[in-house]
């Protein structure tokens, strides 16, 4: 296993990546360009197209709803890294769409992967465990208004019986950069939009975070050495209170600080109040993974007023 472990890594592989200029996308391509993989990304317009290609990736032109551009991409390739969303939560609806699409793309991609021996790495949610972090070894969330997501998720995870070395990279609620993206760059945006800094609840809840450049190691890690069917957690810190992280926000904007209804946060009023602390003790152990980039805490210090 160790030989092979060794032959994957130093295997440059050509990949096919969905949502490669986003905020965690962008960093992924980068990742893997500087590793000695190249890189064909899926982009819906001119401007992402010319994002990708100036990073140093070649494209192809379409979006998570077409399904052949996503077959054709995923044959052209040597392993495949799912990251698109539609992150439109301000609706139920909209959310409900959000994952019935990805759920089509995932097993377009995973027609096209079965029986190759390909890697395909997907992304999922860390899930919440009463009165304990979670673990890789907690099951996906399969119920709320993401949980279609965990079940497509699981899905590709049992391809690793039909030839497809699958993995799961679990995100936490909070991947940031220069004090931006996730829950927490969804708390500053209202927090501008409303004039508050705001948590639901009395804030103590913790929610788990990782700078997005740490999570892109990771992604490149599970492509080059997961075994078939595993799950891994892209979590650097365990978990801040949210009451904490609206401090910072508050200070950075100058805004007061406090206690908001749970409505205030549309469809994911509920999973904004959980306590969802999550470890990533076995990912570190196993593959080696070692976050190094600033806390979620010290990044929202970039927020500009």
């Amino acid at each position: 296993m160790g030989q092979e472990s060794h032959h994957l890594r130093e295997m440059s592989m050509h990949v096919f990546i969905t949502g490669g200029t986003g905020l965690i996308g962008s960093a992924v391509v980068a990742e893997l360009l500087s590793n000695g993989h190249t890189v064909l990304a899926l982009t819906r317009s001119d401007a992402s197209a010319a994002a990708a290609e100036k990073a140093g990736a070649e494209t192809i032109r379409g979006g998570l709803a077409d399904l052949d551009v996503l077959r054709a991409g995923a044959a052209r390739a040597d392993g495949v890294i799912h990251l698109a969303f539609d992150h439109d939560f301000s609706t139920a609806e909209a959310v409900a769409k959000a994952v019935a699409t990805e759920g089509a793309a995932l097993a377009a991609l995973s027609e096209e992967l079965i029986g190759s021996d390909r890697p395909f790495v997907t992304v999922s949610g860390t899930p919440a465990v009463p009165g304990r972090a979670s673990t890789e070894n907690d099951p996906p969330i399969v119920d709320g208004p993401v949980g279609g997501r965990g079940r497509a998720v699981a899905a590709v995870l049992d391809l690793a019986a039909q030839g497809v070395r699958s993995a799961a990279i679990r995100l936490p609620r909070t991947v940031h950069n220069e004090g931006r993206g996730g829950f927490a760059g969804l708390l500053t945006d209202i927090a501008r939009q409303t004039g508050v800094s705001g948590y639901p609840g009395d804030g103590t809840q913790r929610w788990p975070a990782v700078h997005a450049l740490d999570a892109a190691v990771l992604f490149r890690l599970a492509l080059e050495r997961a075994a078939a069917g595993t799950s891994w957690h892209a979590v650097a810190d365990e978990g801040d209170r949210v009451r904490d992280i609206a401090a910072v926000i508050g200070r950075r904007l100058g805004l007061p600080v406090r206690e908001v209804s749970a409505e205030t946060y549309g469809p994911l009023g509920g999973i904004f109040a959980a306590d969802q602390p999550s470890s990533s003790a076995h990912t570190r152990e196993a593959l080696g993974w070692a976050p190094k980039h600033p806390s979620l805490l010290a990044d929202l210090e970039n927020i500009q007023p």
